[in-house]
This record gives structure tokens, C-alpha cells and sequence, in this order.
């Protein structure tokens, strides 16, 4: 999984941080920051309620896809 917050859709107000801080981290002036792009499968729960909670839908979840 990837993760990553669009910057024209973020407001920062937040959410994310609340439901995975070890995720997202907001900064003074910018949009929200992902910490660790590609989470471990144990905060996928986290994430995905960040994700679903974030009312800009700012957040994007990307499945990595393992080609031989």
C-alpha cells in the first residue's frame, strides 16, 4: 500500500493525523505530510479510517502491484 494526500484538495484541518499520527503530520503552512509512504500492513486499518474520514477525500490509498 502507498499512501498519499493531495495537496490541492487537502485543508489540513486534521482528521487524518487524529486517526494515524504515524502517518500524516500537518504543518504550519503546507498540506498535511505523509511520514512513511508505504505503511506496514498492520496500520492499514488507520490509514484507511484516515483516508475514509477526510472530508476533502484528500487521501489516496494506492495498492502496489508485485510484477515478476
Amino acid at each position: 500500500m502507498r499512501v498519499r494526500v493531495d495537496p490541492d484538495l487537502c485543508e489540513a484541518n486534521g482528521v487524518c493525523v487524529s486517526f494515524a499520527p504515524e502517518v500524516f503530520k500537518l504543518q504550519p503552512d503546507d498540506p498535511t505530510v505523509v511520514l512513511i509512504p508505504t505503511p506496514p500492513a498492520g496500520m492499514r486499518a488507520a490509514v484507511e479510517d484516515a483516508a475514509a474520514g477526510c472530508p476533502r477525500a484528500a487521501i489516496r490509498i494506492d495498492e502496489e502491484s508485485h510484477q515478476p
